[in-house]
């Protein structure tokens, strides 16, 4: 893996620098816990929105709407399709607590 540099001293490599962002995600079926990896001074809508067919998510666990645990993986591709939802685990739903 080469490093190439520009005039300013910027440099450019292979390697994509992300953030694991620990996140909940609702399909239609099953909701989802896991880390879904956001390039660096970008947010988790961003990576939603981007115009690819699945979302790649790791260390996941996957429930049923029951609450109970179904599987458990090291890598799921999510059809991005079918989010109902997503949101980072740490923020509340409402604002006013």
């Amino acid at each position: 893996m080469g490093v190439e540099y520009d005039e300013k001293g910027k440099y450019f490599t292979e390697f994509i620098s992300k953030d694991a962002i620990y996140s909940h995600i609702q399909t239609l079926d099953h909701y989802i816990k896991g880390y879904v990896h956001v390039r660096k001074d970008e947010r988790l809508s961003d990576e939603i929105n981007k115009d690819i067919s699945f979302l790649a998510v790791t260390n996941v666990e996957i429930y049923s709407q029951a609450g109970d645990i179904l599987f458990t993986c090291d890598f799921l591709a999510v059809n991005r399709s079918h989010i109902v939802w997503l949101m980072p685990i740490g923020e509340s739903l409402n604002k006013a607590e």
